[in-house]
């Protein structure tokens, strides 16, 4: 069986053994990498080793030590800056294993980050060890490895708060059993949040002092973003035989472009001003309209990613409120598309659609 997306340690299996076998550095304790190796892994070195993460190496830097100490790690920012990326590649590279997962949301019980019961166990036999079901975090603290707990702020405020003993003491007591579990050497925890999420559960101080956070940014100009999006739809385009990039590489730039512009509300040569949509125009985004139109060039066109087979997609992308975003994405086309006399193909299809 051929998976869709096989997990870091898996897909990057290769990686990871050479930089393994060439690490000379010290290595805390219950980690297969050094910490200079790991961020290795995460930024490529230029050759064999492919980066995971374009952006400021600091804060991979800053990321990775804060996961040597006792304090866990918050990765912080818009929807679409490669938190989940980053988080799963981390623990990769530390761990070995990036399953250790919980994810968060409205309806996130404290059994999701505690333990629970297998009821019909519990009924037959009360609570005993082969009862109690462990989350992954407490199967995290068992093995000294990396746990990861996805969308933080999403997750209620009093079910966070079961975190606040497991962070700061390193023990989850079992009061059925009269015992507890005590993390192992080289257990942490990798949190992710944005910070454009409605219904956000703001975090407690409490437990606000146990992460070190780290802020990451969207792409910070328009070739590292080019880069970022060829690179994933590469790898996507390839699981699903999709045509190859670099027929797609001018149509990657246009809608980084244009994602670029209405995110920053100016255009690229900072002459004309725009109304921004509601809507957060990621990368993560970019990859997705860049997917489709590829899906829809490889079964519906000749190959090639044309104007046309992406037009829809960002038109999708853009216009999330009916009304609002509706008006702001017409104005953007005929104000500032429309005027790009190379654009003229992409301003026609996106007009029709």
């Amino acid at each position: 069986m051929t998976v869709l997306r096989p997990h870091a340690e898996d897909q990057y299996a290769d990686e990871l053994a050479q930089l393994a076998a060439a690490d000379d550095r010290p290595r805390p304790p219950g980690w297969r990498l050094s910490p200079h190796a790991v961020v290795t892994y995460l930024l490529g070195d230029g050759a064999k080793i492919t980066p995971k993460y374009v952006g400021p190496r600091r804060l991979i830097e800053v990321a990775v030590s804060t996961l040597a100490t006792d304090r866990a790690l918050l990765l912080l920012g818009v929807p679409g800056t490669a938190k989940t990326w980053v988080s799963e590649h981390l623990a990769a590279a530390i761990s070995g294993d990036s399953t250790l997962l919980v994810q968060g949301t409205a309806g996130t019980a404290e059994e999701a980050i505690r333990y629970g019961w297998n009821y019909a166990r519990l009924l037959a036999e009360g609570p005993t060890e082969a009862a109690l079901v462990p989350s992954p975090i407490m199967r995290a603290m068992r093995t000294g490895s990396i746990a990861r707990l996805e969308e933080l702020t999403r997750v209620p405020s009093d079910v966070q708060d079961a975190l606040i003993t497991i962070l700061s003491e390193k023990t989850l007591p079992v009061p059925e059993l009269g015992t507890e579990a005590q993390a192992e050497r080289g257990f942490n925890l990798i949190a992710t949040a944005n910070d454009r999420d409605r219904g956000v559960n703001e975090l407690s101080s409490a437990l606000r002092r146990r992460f070190n956070t780290v802020v990451l940014p969207v792409p910070a100009n328009a070739d590292d973003e080019v880069e970022i999006v060829a690179r994933r739809v590469a790898q996507l385009g390839k699981s699903l035989d999709l045509p190859e990039v670099p027929a797609a590489l001018d149509e990657i730039r246009r809608v980084v472009t244009v994602f670029r512009e209405l995110r920053a509300g100016l255009t690229e040569d900072g002459r004309t001003k725009l109304k921004s949509p509601t809507g957060t125009l990621s990368t993560a985004e970019a990859i997705s309209v860049i997917t489709n139109g590829m899906a829809l060039a490889a079964h519906f066109g000749d190959g090639t990613l044309h104007p046309g087979d992406v037009a829809a997609g960002i038109v999708g992308a853009v216009i999330k409120d009916p009304v609002s975003d509706a008006v702001v994405w017409r104005e953007y086309l005929e104000t500032v598309v429309r005027e790009r006399p190379d654009w003229l193909d992409f301003y026609r299809a996106a007009r029709d659609a």
